[in-house]
């Protein structure tokens, strides 16, 4: 089943940012989140997680990059 596309708001980033730093995937935090894969993908970039280092993502900079 193909999920919807959505726009994320702060909570959504922040439930982000707490499973990155549990060492989610980002797969995995797609079917948590009910979204597609490239959703999060593009979330990761926004926040800084640069070189695919979840660990580094940033609600808050996410949130003052859109």
């Amino acid at each position: 089943m193909a999920r919807k596309y959505k726009r994320l708001n702060y909570e959504d980033r922040k439930a982000i940012e707490a499973m990155c730093k549990q060492g989610k995937r980002a797969e995995e935090i797609a079917e948590a989140m009910d979204v597609h894969r490239a959703t999060i993908y593009h979330e990761l970039k926004r926040g800084g997680a640069e070189n695919g280092n979840r660990k580094h993502y940033s609600a808050d900079m996410a949130q003052r990059a859109i």
